[in-house]
């Protein structure tokens, strides 16, 4: 059997879900929850958790697991979005960025996180924008995990 008629055979949720290829592994550890740290394995990353006053927390000076999501997808959308305008061979602006918001509350059973992004294309077309968003979001690591997942919205600012 071939490889595509192997893909066409799997389900498009389990082939969606595994990797090729293993490309870079991240590990951290953290302890004590929303009230501890997190350290990545090889020294880069060492933070301090606090729990938010709006989820019964004390506010500390920490950072806390919505922040660093907002963070990680932020940097990684940005990242598919220069993928995609290399590949289509697109100038992008000097000064992208990505204004992202991540919420956290109730669902049925147990909590839920959405997504807010704001991507901040200052001086490109409109209508170019908006395609080459629409494409990072098809490669994004991030946009990928979340999508059906999770409640993501995109907002493209020229």
């Amino acid at each position: 059997m071939s490889c595509i008629q192997d893909k066409i055979n799997n389900s498009m949720e389990d082939y969606m879900k595994k990797l090729n290829t293993v490309l870079y592994t991240a590990q951290a550890t953290s302890t004590h929850g929303r009230e501890g740290t997190s350290k990545s394995n090889d020294g880069r990353l060492s933070v301090s958790l606090s729990t938010p006053k709006a989820l019964g927390g004390q506010d500390g000076p920490g950072t806390n697991p919505e922040q660093l999501f907002a963070a990680g997808y932020s940097a990684c959308f940005i990242g598919a979005i220069k993928f995609v305008a290399g590949t289509e061979k697109i100038s992008l602006p000097q000064n992208v960025s990505i204004d992202a918001q991540v919420g956290i509350g109730p669902i049925d059973v147990g909590f839920g996180i959405n997504a807010v992004l704001q991507i901040n294309l200052p001086g490109m077309d409109t209508a170019k924008a908006n395609e080459l968003v629409q494409k990072a979001h098809q490669v994004c690591p991030y946009s990928n995990a979340t999508r059906g997942n999770i409640d993501v919205e995109l907002i493209v600012k020229t």
